[in-house]
């Protein structure tokens, strides 16, 4: 039998000096030519500079530049989390159906939701949000001395999506900070909000996105007051409208505009009903000999909500957004209706339905609908519609709600300038979730006279790898991504020309010990490669400063820095190179 002697074991215990970070023995799998099937930018240039790899639709592997730059854009996140007094949980991704259907979410969520069975026949699901978790640990509070609470996460989430696409921007597992604020009072609420609204606005200045604050609509998680906040991208799925001469901003969910005048002539006609033959769509009857254009018809649309045919009226141009009809409604149970359903109630296919005459089936209409005449619908007979149309007069509708898509130009709500939209990446979402979840879950506090009060409370989220993304989008050139210094995976490459001749080798290892020793976050490019192979990586991965170490400029006693963002290249002392890289990062 062999025995280790003491000595040796006691230097086991001691760690090793660490080594320097080598690109030679680093895996970074850059790529010459894009995947052929990346469409968005961040996509094309976090798979070429090997930051990620697809392991199937909506799920990609993270390299290891990928995880600096998250662990990078996480401690950006919970710095200014603790700063307003958050306090970090890791809470189960693995969630029992019971929770779920406490809430009442269970149907809600669909199936977005990921759900499976143990071997106990038992419902699961794979969390896509945790307020319901979050709900049963708050049922230990018991004091509103304990209030406010601020409790957070950085948490793997899950989503069924049906069209995972664009890379990391969206897909069906991702990272998520989600936090909860525990209040006795809704002033206690729109406080913690407040303070919510701006840690956001601290933390995508850090991470040098411009994120547009705008209105928006909480959707399946409930709750009043929701602001979304967004990142001008071409690759963004949200539409944004937006008023450059006041700053109203909303999602085209939330969004509205001033209801312009349109010109239904002097006399209100009588009801005439002409054939169509052919008349499908709206552009169809628009162009009929006979017709009407889009502002002057009718469009009728048929939804199921919660099982019940409900007729949907807009004015023939205006698009719905179906955000804006469910959130209307309330309904959880929410499709189009089918086509064998329309038949059966109206006798009519798409394409000449309409209202009038419609007792037995709710209306629904747009507020733009309000006060119209000699309009044109569908006679719900095909190929046959009527004219003369008066809205109030024969059409009973049951409820008037704001319905329709906005569009480029039309009026700002509030100061009637022209409005703008935009494509955008939402990058955080705050909302006032109310009492909905305390109420489920029966979450309350003694107050100051000992009586039992409903705690109020709060959500907000940031998805960590759509914030890179967004990054990335917004932060790139012809040559490759350049990231801001703040969550770059390095700070500074060292580029050794001629890594294979020791005075230059030892040169950039000496400026790399530097590096570290100032704070900054350097990679040495240690490989045998031509210049060329090496500057075009680094330019591809996006490192903000490159020192160049080559024997010409040794000899002079000289280095080249170059700013990645700038392209700007000067020759600096060796003794100089720290202060130059420090001055350049505090510009």
């Amino acid at each position: 039998m062999v025995h280790s002697s003491p000595s040796k074991l006691t230097n086991l215990s001691i760690p090793p000096p660490e080594s320097p970070m080598r690109w030679s023995q680093a895996h970074i799998p850059t790529l010459r030519d894009d995947p052929a099937d990346a469409e968005a930018i961040s996509h094309r240039l976090l798979v070429r500079g090997g930051y990620v790899r697809q392991l199937m639709a909506g799920a990609y592997s993270l390299l290891p530049l990928m995880i600096r730059v998250r662990t990078k854009v996480a401690n950006v996140i919970r710095e200014e989390m603790d700063r307003i007094g958050g306090q970090e949980f890791l809470l189960p991704a693995l969630h029992p159906a019971e929770i779920w259907q406490k809430s009442g979410r269970w149907e809600i969520m669909g199936d977005e939701m990921f759900r499976l069975r143990d071997r106990k026949d038992t419902d699961l699901a794979l969390g896509m949000t945790h307020e319901e978790v979050f709900g049963t640990l708050s049922l230990e509070l018991r004091s509103y001395r304990d209030l406010p609470q601020f409790w957070y996460q950085i948490q793997t989430k899950f989503r069924d999506e049906p069209r995972p696409k664009a890379g990391v921007l969206r897909t069906r597992e991702f990272t998520m900070k989600d936090s909860y604020s525990f209040d006795i009072d809704s002033a206690g609420l729109d406080a913690s909000f407040d303070r919510h609204y701006e840690a956001y606005e601290r933390i995508f200045a850090r991470l040098d996105l411009d994120a547009v604050a705008v209105e928006a609509s909480s959707g399946a998680m409930g709750g009043s007051d929701s602001i979304e906040f967004m990142v001008r991208s071409q690759s963004g799925e949200d539409d944004v409208v937006f008023c450059g001469s006041c700053g109203y901003a909303a999602n085209m969910e939330r969004a509205t505009s001033r209801i312009e005048d349109v010109d239904d002539g002097v006399e209100h006609a009588e009801i005439e009903k002409f054939a169509t033959p052919g008349v499908r769509t709206i552009e169809d009857l628009a162009s009929f000999d006979g017709g009407a254009a889009g502002d002057h018809q009718l469009k009728t649309l048929v939804y199921s909500l919660e099982g019940l045919l409900t007729l949907v009226l807009l004015r023939g141009d205006h698009p719905l957004v179906e955000q804006k009809l469910q959130d209307g409604t309330g309904a959880i149970d929410f499709r189009p209706a089918h086509p064998e359903e329309i038949r059966a109630a109206l006798g009519a296919d798409p394409g000449s339905l309409g209202a009038v005459g419609i007792s037995d089936l709710p209306i629904i209409a747009d507020n733009a609908l309000a006060g119209r005449y000699n309009m044109v619908t569908g006679a719900n007979e095909d190929e046959f519609h009527l004219r003369g149309v008066d809205v109030d007069r024969d059409i009973q509708v049951s409820t008037w709600a704001d319905l329709r898509e906005i569009a480029e130009g039309e009026s700002c709500p509030n100061c009637g300038e022209a409005l703008e939209v935009f494509k955008a990446i939402e990058v955080g979402h705050i909302f006032k979730l109310g009492t909905k979840y305390a109420d489920a879950f029966g979450i309350s506090v003694l107050d100051e006279e000992g009586e039992a009060q409903t705690v109020i409370m709060g959500s907000y989220g940031i998805g960590l790898e759509r914030n890179i993304a967004a990054v990335v989008e917004t932060h790139n050139d012809e040559k490759g991504i350049v990231w801001p210094v703040a969550i770059a995976p390095y700070s500074v490459v060292i580029t050794v020309l001629r890594a294979d001749a020791a005075e230059a080798l030892e040169a950039g290892e000496s400026i790399y010990e530097q590096c570290r020793a100032a704070g900054l976050d350097p990679l040495l490019d240690d490989r045998v490669d031509r210049p060329g192979v090496k500057f075009a990586d680094a330019e591809l991965i996006g490192v903000p400063f490159r020192v160049t170490v080559g024997p010409r400029g040794l000899a002079n006693g000289v280095v080249e820095v170059q700013e990645r963002a700038s392209g700007v290249t000067e020759e600096v002392a060796l003794d100089g190179v720290i202060a130059h890289l420090n001055a350049l990062i505090d510009r």
